[in-house]
């Protein structure tokens, strides 16, 4: 049984406990008061655990985040059925978001949420002592810092609480932390998390040493601390237990989910359906049905509500030798021609959604045999994979041509990757070989929501992004009734 299928029983025993969760009503958070000093609970190591799954949970919210870091960028449109399907989608892919936009809030209360569990936990983090303390609070500041890195790449300054819950009444008087701040807090967690746990945990889904010290060199790198990043990630690369897939078509099928290329990966099941008033409480991959073909009826795949459609520009970057190419999008007609034969003749078929490509994210559609016991489109057990080794060796290889000034092994990383592609190797230095950097990550981590972060810290987004803005779009505004339930203390983001 995968570790985070406990989630949801775990979850409810910790509401019963005063587990504080930021609400998905307009309270700034809301508090269970029973036993609010925790004086019954935290008194074994299942305590912990139990404590620690809760936390782990949030994680499964952040499949928005997934989806508006392609979105937002120009690597794929908003689809869906209609112009009006979804607006926070629509007006992000558009560059005309606002304060009231929807599937912001949303990322904002349930990364608020994560932190909330994460610091629960280090609230009370000496109450007890057992013999797997420090494995327990490595993966704990490992969430943390992930929660609010995800915060931080949205909007910036945003509070930071440490080793504390932000309780009802904080919001008469917490204060948005300059982002360096957060910065700063995000790296120590990861050093903390980096020090004390193992290289591989006994339970596949746990966070390990080499998945915070990957995390930390995305942190640096974020921050333009090419050296740093570099150091880490050299270091997770030496160490490390990783290795590339050597056929790329399996790293995003469901058989082949936490290999040997998985540093992180956020996991997913099929074991409890949801609702769309309550997406957040699915444990399926809510994206992966978002994604897929409108009434698809083919081979190998599921129908899905059609959003986040690559555009024939993001397709047409690869070159046709390129064995990602179509795996990593679907070109739909591409493929129904090549099933003609199907249902005996009568062949492929789907209905074009809003600002059909002809494309869609393959990494992340449903696909036919997804053992599922809920909603098909709100419960796909396909893990996100968070963090994979070829990411690793891009960064570092982007961290070493910026940083160290070791074009050569800054060459020898990305060439790796080029190579499982069927590419020939770059030769080039300097600029050159940023640019076929950055051009790799595009095609190599292409809809798994990095790409709009990537443009706008290397300072790329105004001249790819339609509509974007410099000075505004940088970062996302913060929720409108945050602000309010803050007594308009708060300073909104820039241009909004």
């Amino acid at each position: 049984m995968r570790f985070l299928q406990k989630t949801k029983k775990s979850f409810i025993l910790l509401l019963g406990v005063g587990l504080i969760t930021l609400s998905c009503s307009d309270d700034f958070v809301s508090v269970n008061s029973e036993d609010e000093n925790s004086e019954d609970f935290f008194n074994s190591e299942a305590d912990y655990q139990s404590a620690l799954i809760g936390a782990y949970d949030l994680l499964q919210s952040s499949y928005i985040n997934v989806m508006l870091g392609e979105i937002a960028s120009n690597n794929t449109l908003a689809g869906g059925e209609s112009a009006i399907d979804v607006p926070g989608i629509q007006e992000i892919d558009d560059m005309r978001h606002t304060p009231v936009n929807a599937q912001l809030r949303d990322i904002w209360s349930w990364m608020f949420a994560g932190v909330n569990r994460a610091n629960y936990i280090m609230e009370f983090k000496d109450k007890t002592d057992f013999s797997g303390r420090d494995n327990v609070l490595g993966q704990t500041t490992f969430l943390r810092a992930y929660y609010y890195f995800e915060l931080v790449k949205f909007f910036g300054d945003v509070p930071l609480a440490v080793d504390k819950r932000l309780l009802f009444g904080d919001q008469n008087t917490v204060e948005r932390t300059p982002a360096a701040e957060v910065y700063t807090q995000i790296e120590l967690d990861l050093i903390f998390a980096a020090d004390n746990l193992p290289v591989t945990q006994a339970e596949q889904g746990r966070v390990t040493k080499g998945a915070a010290q990957a995390l930390l060199g995305r942190v640096y790198l974020y921050q333009g601390k090419y050296s740093l990043a570099a150091s880490v990630l050299d270091d997770v690369i030496e160490t490390g237990p990783y290795s590339l897939v050597t056929d790329f078509s399996t790293v995003f099928e469901n058989d082949f989910e936490n290999n040997s290329e998985s540093v992180f990966e956020i996991q997913y099941t099929d074991e409890q359906g949801a609702g769309f008033g309550c997406l957040q409480c699915s444990e399926g991959n809510v994206a992966v049905g978002f994604n897929g073909p409108r009434n698809f009826n083919g081979p190998l795949f599921e129908s899905g509500f059609s959003f986040n459609v690559p555009t024939e520009e993001t397709y047409n970057a690869y070159d046709e030798s390129d064995l990602r190419r179509d795996i990593a999008i679907l070109n739909i007609q591409a493929f129904a021609d090549a099933n003609q034969d199907y249902n005996d003749g009568a062949g492929v078929s789907w209905v074009e959604g809003f600002e059909h490509t002809g494309y869609f994210n393959r990494k992340y559609i449903p696909r036919q045999g997804d053992s599922n016991t809920g909603d098909q489109n709100l419960t796909n057990p396909n893990n996100y994979r968070a963090i994979r080794y070829a990411d690793v060796l891009l960064m570092a290889a982007e961290a070493h041509n910026e940083g160290t000034g070791n074009d050569a092994l800054a060459r020898l990383y990305l060439n790796t990757v080029r190579e499982r592609a069927g590419l020939e190797d770059v030769s080039a230095g300097g600029g050159e070989l940023l640019e076929a950097i950055y051009l790799e990550r595009r095609l190599e981590l292409v809809g798994e929501g990095h790409h709009f972060f990537d443009l706008v810290r290397t300072n790329r987004a105004e001249q790819d992004i339609e509509g974007f803005t410099t000075g505004k779009h940088e970062l996302f505004p913060i929720p409108s009734v945050e602000i309010e339930l803050a007594g308009n203390r708060w300073q909104q983001n820039p241009g909004y």
